[in-house]
């Protein structure tokens, strides 16, 4: 193997890392909401801040190809 496809599977398995993480972290909160017996508001204002931090993540990644494929990073 080259040295870019060594650097495209290591950050492809970083990233399927990442998203194990955040299922992961999804279903424990899931198990916690549940269990703790919470109020609708109050579950929904966990998901959305939950969501809201994926999405940042997300943003983020977009953002930093975006830079490097236009040579600014």
């Amino acid at each position: 193997m080259s040295l870019d496809q060594i650097e495209l599977l290591e950050s492809l398995g970083l990233k399927l890392f990442f998203v194990a993480i955040f299922l992961l972290i999804g279903l424990a909160i899931q198990d916690v909401l549940k269990r703790g017996n919470v109020p609708k508001f109050g579950r929904s204002i966990v998901w959305l801040v939950l969501f809201l931090g994926c999405a940042g993540f997300i943003a983020k990644g977009i953002i930093e190809a975006a830079w490097e494929s236009g040579g600014v990073g």
